[in-house]
This record gives structure tokens, C-alpha cells and sequence, in this order.
């Protein structure tokens, strides 16, 4: 069994708040951190595990233990000087996964030249959405519809590879509806069902959340 991902998510505004929280009602194990001591207080009631810490200052994120996180989430987008620092430290403490909130297309730019491998806008994703796309187990992105259905979008498995969709039968065998085929970022609506699947595309599928529990 592979071992499950851990979590950071520096500073406990509204935004990371809500992507701390998320996880956490998951089962996840995250690590919260902010500078403000009132605020990883209050958090302390729904986050096992808080921290008061300057994650701008070296000793602090190797105290922190950051080098055994897999993926941190800085959500100080209105401290563009703190978001770039702390990109950076974690990025040199061996973090595979970065992202960073941002306040500007400016900020985002800044914040990937310096490291961030995933850069989001708050008016585009909530905190609570990014939470569900990261425990989304080899889904792109997930898109609730309903309070029982959801679009994600998911990756050609590797034993998928040269078999064609009727081959697979994954609405059968996991009750996937497939509504789309993307290959070279264009999505393909009529889908040939028996078009061989290659590694570089990916899927948009329909499915009601047990079944994509399950499938995942």
C-alpha cells in the first residue's frame, strides 16, 4: 500500500484555512503554520496539528521538519515578499510540490519563476476545491456538480495504454461516463470508441462519487 501524502499549509487566513480543514475531515495528515499566534489558535480546534512559526526564516522551516512534507500550499498572497521566500526555502528543502496562492497574474509570474510549481487564483478555485483536487488520487481536477456527482478530469492509467474505450468498458466496470477525450488540448466530443488510448491524453468523466471513490 503506498504511503499516504503529507500536507503544509502556511498561513491560516480564510483561504488556507479552508484548504487545512478540507484535508484534515479527510483523514490527511497536515501540517498548519502561521506567524499570527491568534490565528493558529482559533485554528487549533479543527487542525491537530499547528504551528506558530516565521516561514520566511531558514531555521524555522528546518525546525518545522518541512524536507519530510510532500506537498506545502502558501496561501500569503497579500505578503508577496513572504510568498516568495517561503517558495524558495521550500523548494530548497527538497518539497516535490509547491503551490502558491497569488493576488496578481504579476504575482503568479514572479511566484513560478522562483519555484512554485503550481501557482492558483482565490477567485478561480476555493480553498476547499484545491483541498478535494489534491486528494483526488490520479485525477487533473474534480468539479462537484451535485451533492452525489462530479466531472473530473484523470489521466490515461498506464494499463489503459493501446486498448480502446469499448475495450475497457469503464462505465461496466467502474460506472465512469466518458464525455471527452483530450489529446493535444483539444477536447474530442465524438469519441471513437474503439481509438487506441495513448499515454498523453487524458479523459473528462462523469460519475457519481462513490463510484469515483471507489475507483480510486
Amino acid at each position: 500500500m503506498s504511503k499516504k501524502k503529507t500536507y503544509a499549509v502556511f498561513g491560516l487566513g480564510r483561504y488556507g484555512n479552508a484548504v487545512a480543514k478540507e484535508l484534515c475531515a479527510n483523514g490527511v495528515e497536515v501540517l498548519a503554520v502561521d506567524i499570527d499566534e491568534e490565528l493558529v489558535n482559533d485554528a487549533s480546534a479543527d487542525i491537530p496539528y499547528c504551528k506558530c512559526a516565521d516561514v520566511t526564516d531558514p531555521e524555522a522551516i528546518k525546525q518545522l521538519g518541512i524536507s519530510n512534507i510532500d506537498v506545502v500550499i502558501i496561501t500569503m498572497a497579500t505578503n508577496l515578499e513572504a510568498s516568495v521566500m517561503a517558495t524558495m526555502l521550500c523548494k530548497e528543502a527538497g518539497v516535490k510540490l509547491v503551490i502558491a496562492k497569488c493576488a496578481s497574474e504579476m504575482n503568479c509570474r514572479i511566484l513560478e519563476k522562483v519555484g512554485a510549481d503550481r501557482v492558483v487564483f482565490p477567485e478561480n478555485e476555493s480553498g476547499i476545491r484545491l483541498a478535494k483536487n489534491l486528494m483526488s488520487s490520479g485525477f487533473v481536477d474534480i468539479l462537484d456538480l451535485s451533492d452525489d456527482a462530479s466531472m473530473v478530469e484523470l489521466d490515461v492509467r498506464p494499463e489503459w495504454v493501446n486498448k480502446s474505450l469499448k475495450e475497457l468498458d469503464l462505465r461496466k466496470k467502474y460506472s465512469l461516463n466518458i464525455v471527452a477525450v483530450i489529446e493535444n488540448d483539444k477536447a474530442v466530443i465524438n469519441i471513437d470508441p474503439e481509438k487506441p488510448l495513448k499515454k498523453e491524453m487524458r479523459l473528462i468523466v462523469i460519475a457519481d462519487k462513490a463510484s469515483l471513490s471507489r475507483f480510486r
